[in-house]
């Protein structure tokens, strides 16, 4: 799904809402997760996942088209883990709202 399918979708289920304020609206979310995760915190929403930020080693890598071998920088990275109701729904399990 896209950002403006997201934006899209919440438009027609809450048209009491202008599109305008809607597009701010998601872009303030996923900011503030932007954010927090470059200050190295932990993201978490129930139900849905929890965003995290991983480092990865310095390694020696491959150039793929002249096999010349490559120094990789250590750098952090941008992890998801999904949530058990996430998980559930992903795998075809019922919906955790059905309980």
């Amino acid at each position: 799904m896209l950002r403006s399918e997201l934006i899209a979708k919440l438009a027609a289920e809450y048209s009491h809402l202008k599109h305008d304020d809607l597009e701010k609206i998601v872009a303030v979310i996923l900011e503030e997760i932007a954010q927090a995760l470059a200050e190295g915190n932990r993201v978490e929403l129930r139900g849905f996942g929890a965003f995290s930020v991983r480092e990865r080693k310095p390694r020696v890598g491959r150039n793929p088209r002249t096999g010349e071998k490559v120094h990789v920088e250590a750098k952090a990275v941008p992890f998801f883990r999904p949530g058990k109701d996430l998980r559930a729904r992903v795998n075809g399990g019922t919906d955790p709202e059905a309980r």
